[in-house]
This record gives C-alpha cells, sequence and structure tokens, in this order.
C-alpha cells in the first residue's frame, strides 16, 4: 500500500491540486491510467455537501490529468456494500471533515478491517489523514469540545499509520477555542509523552510498504514544544 496523507491536496483558494513537494507527479507514478475511486464519506448523512466535495476533488484531479474510470462516494446509501467498493478500488480517498464523526463511520463500515489487506493508493485529507493513525489525536475544533469532560480526544483510528497528523498547521496555529489557545493551552497537555506531526497545506506523509516521511512544510510537537522539521521541498523520514 501506498498512502498520501495530506493537510490539503489542493491550492488554498483555488480548484487546483497542489504540485508542492512531488505531490502530484507521485501520483501520477503511483494510479494506473484509468483509475477507479472510492471517496469516503466524512458525514455519511450529509449527501448534499460531501456529493459536491467529492465532484470539486474529481475536478482538480482531471484538471491535473488523472482519468476515472470510475468514482464513487461511500456513505449511509451503500454502506452496506463497502466492502466489495473497497475491494474494486484503485484509490480510495478519505475526506476531510470533523474527525469524530468520520471515525464514526469509519467504525460502522469496520474500515479498519477492510483496509488491512488493501494493497493500493490510499489519499487521506485533512480529517481522513488524522483517522488514519493506529491512534488518532482528535484535537477539539468545534466550540464547547475543549472543554467538554465527555470528548474523546484520542480515538482508534484505520491503523494506516503510527504517525498522528494535525492538518493545516498554517490556519490553525493561533486560533482560540473556547477561550484557550489551540496549541498552547490544548495541545501542548495532550502532547505529553507523545507526537504530533503538524503538516501545512501542501505538506504530506508518504508511506510506501511501511516506509514514512514527511513531505513539505512540518513542525514536531511534542512534550509542549513546537519544532520545525522540515521546509518546503524538503523531505524528512520518521
Amino acid at each position: 500500500m501506498k498512502c498520501f496523507l495530506t493537510s490539503s491536496p489542493i491550492i488554498p483558494n483555488t480548484e487546483e491540486l497542489n504540485p508542492a513537494n512531488g505531490f502530484i507527479d507521485r501520483l501520477k507514478s503511483s494510479l494506473p491510467g484509468q483509475c477507479n475511486a472510492l471517496f469516503i464519506s466524512s458525514d455519511p448523512d450529509d449527501y448534499i455537501h460531501m456529493d459536491r466535495f467529492a465532484e470539486s476533488v474529481k475536478s482538480a484531479f482531471k484538471a491535473s490529468g488523472f482519468s476515472f474510470s470510475g468514482f464513487t462516494v461511500l456513505d449511509r446509501r451503500n454502506q452496506g456494500s463497502a466492502k466489495n467498493l473497497v475491494d474494486h478500488a484503485d484509490f480510495i480517498i478519505l475526506a476531510g471533515g470533523h474527525v469524530p464523526t468520520q471515525n464514526k463511520f469509519f467504525t460502522q463500515i469496520s474500515l479498519r478491517d477492510l483496509l488491512h489487506s488493501y494493497d493500493k493508493i490510499v489519499m487521506g485529507i485533512s480529517a481522513g489523514s488524522m483517522n488514519s493513525a493506529d491512534v488518532v489525536y482528535a484535537q477539539p475544533e468545534l466550540e464547547g469540545e475543549a472543554i467538554d469532560a465527555g470528548y474523546q480526544r484520542f480515538l482508534p483510528g484505520l491503523d494506516l499509520t503510527k504517525t498522528m497528523i494535525l492538518p493545516h498547521y498554517q490556519m490553525i496555529k493561533d486560533n482560540i477555542l473556547d477561550g484557550m489557545r489551540i496549541i498552547e493551552d490544548i495541545t501542548y497537555p495532550d502532547s505529553q509523552g507523545r507526537k504530533f506531526y503538524a503538516l501545512v497545506d501542501g505538506s504530506y506523509l508518504y508511506i510506501d510498504n511501511g516506509q514514512e516521511e514527511i513531505c513539505g512544510e512540518a513542525y514536531l510537537i511534542a512534550d509542549g514544544k513546537t519544532a520545525q522539521i522540515s521546509a518546503l521541498g524538503e523531505t524528512v523520514a520518521i
């Protein structure tokens, strides 16, 4: 299996794939010329927005020269066919969205088990990349989550990697949630004894047969500290 676990594969404020850090070239060398894609929803009941999201991703890929023999959205409407859809996909896209909502759907369709023997290409977008970890750090995102004692910050994921990803670092690093700084007051305490890899849009975690490297600008958050580990155009093995 090869995985491209992105912060976002789209250039900000456009509908174009981001070629930075060799992303498009690597994908083109990995995917077949005619690709059967499966887009797995982050909110299985929000058909309108998820269909629109899937179509925008498909359009961005086609504009960059990718060709699809099929492009199916997996959600509540067809979840009973999840195994067949996964087994016949050349390219699985894990949508972005709300991490706990997506995580619950992945559990409902037993996606962790379905991907255990999958040997083709997986791309994660934001929440999809976060939920790819064995143990997922569900950084609070919505109002009330940071102060909710019942909110689970660590969830079982897909086990495609042991690496816990935080996407959109350039956007969230100065955010305030529930009166607290998202990084210093929320994520730093959660990072004690743990490692989170914060990616900016355009950067991604590349996995090929168990070998992992971060491509592009990224930061390591561990034990209450942040350190830059790579820059645009660089790769670092982890």
